[in-house]
């Protein structure tokens, strides 16, 4: 009997021992419920409470809940959806579309600026002179305070203003400066009276009768005194280098460059130069082409001795022309850019002798 009580009493201790050393509750074992009368298949009782050995593993489920947190990790594997945002990131693409295509508006930037000064002249030109330019002077004397007055602008524009513009702009300032002199040299003249010496070489109403105006009559532009004479000589010839100037500039007389009614302007002076050019050749006296004579008849004001030479160095040309001296070549070669194309071929390639029209300084009056 006292060995069956030793035997329980060591199986117990055994059970509290592991039961002990579960990390789950403990069950502190009842020693007082053991009752060390009762028969021995009570022992057997103390080891059904080996279910509560597998009780605190059924706590091994509260070990895998951490690892139910791992959903928990996955979220942030959520925020994938800004992967889609990085089509977002090709935003940038938008720039492709090259704004710069405004780059063929550079043509149309900015027009020159229009000189005002030019305007001045317009009114004197328009009312006076007509689509063939001759000049009603007779009416345009009552007007000489009004000639004056204009006069007067060129005479006191700033030369700070005049050196802003434009090539342009000066070559038509100059011509419109030099017509307007010319005007008012022949208003102040007006009628003409002619000499009995020189009516032996001249006919009335030449302007030859009143001496050398180039040189004899002077005016102020910009404060600066000049004549005629020198205007060509310091702008036309040597500053500019547009021999279609002297095709621009009047002569007051009828076989010089007709006088436009509108002044000059440098927006649009190579349109004008053209038009000039080709009114000129148009005309009685600039050229003609005697094809029965095999012969071409030029303008005075274009022989080598006069304006001819001026061409050479826009219009000089080896290639064509060559039974002719280097100015002759330069002027055929300018005159090939406003002629017929007949008459274009017959100079090209015909043989024929280029003489002068003689000069008629009859007085251009309407």
């Amino acid at each position: 009997m006292t060995k069956c009580l030793i035997t329980l009493i060591t199986t117990l201790t055994v059970l509290v021992f592991i039961a002990g050393c579960h990390p789950t509750k403990p069950q502190p074992v009842k020693t007082p419920q053991l009752e060390p009368t009762k028969a021995e298949p009570n022992e057997v009782e103390p080891t059904k409470t080996e279910p509560n050995e597998v009780e605190p593993t059924i706590t091994e489920p509260n070990e895998v809940e951490p690892t139910k947190a791992e959903p928990n990790d996955v979220e942030p594997t959520k925020t994938e959806p800004t992967k889609a945002e990085l089509p977002k990131t090709e935003a940038p693409k938008p720039k492709l579309p090259k704004p710069e295509a405004p780059k063929p508006k550079p043509p149309k930037t900015k027009p020159p600026n229009k000189v005002a000064f030019h305007n001045k002249s317009a009114h004197i030109l328009k009312t006076f002179v007509n689509d063939k330019g001759m000049v009603n002077y007779k009416t345009l004397k009552r007007k000489r305070l009004e000639l004056n007055q204009l006069l007067n602008e060129f005479a006191k524009l700033d030369p700070n203003e005049y050196n802003s513009w434009p090539k342009e702009d000066k070559i038509a300032f100059w011509i419109n400066a030099y017509n307007i002199k010319l005007l008012k040299i022949i208003v102040d003249n007006y009628p003409i009276k002619a000499s009995r010496i020189r009516l032996l070489f001249w006919p009335p109403t030449s302007i030859r009768h009143l001496g050398n105006i180039w040189k004899e009559y002077k005016f102020i532009v910009m404060d600066e005194e000049f004549t005629l004479f020198e205007v060509e000589q310091r702008f036309f010839r040597k500053q500019f280098d547009e021999p279609r100037v002297f095709l621009a500039i009047s002569g007051a007389c009828l076989s010089s460059p007709p006088l436009r009614n509108e002044p000059y302007y440098g927006h649009k002076l190579n349109k004008q130069l053209d038009d000039q050019a080709k009114k000129f050749l148009a005309g009685p006296n600039a050229l003609k082409i005697d094809r029965d004579r095999q012969t071409v008849y030029l303008s005075a004001i274009l022989q080598p001795t006069w304006y001819g030479k001026e061409f050479i160095g826009k219009y000089g040309i080896d290639r064509k022309f060559q039974d002719q001296q280097p100015a002759t070549r330069a002027v055929l070669n300018f005159l090939t850019n406003y002629i017929s194309r007949q008459d274009i071929s017959f100079l090209e390639i015909e043989n024929y002798s280029v003489k002068y029209i003689k000069y008629d300084w009859r007085l251009n009056d309407s």
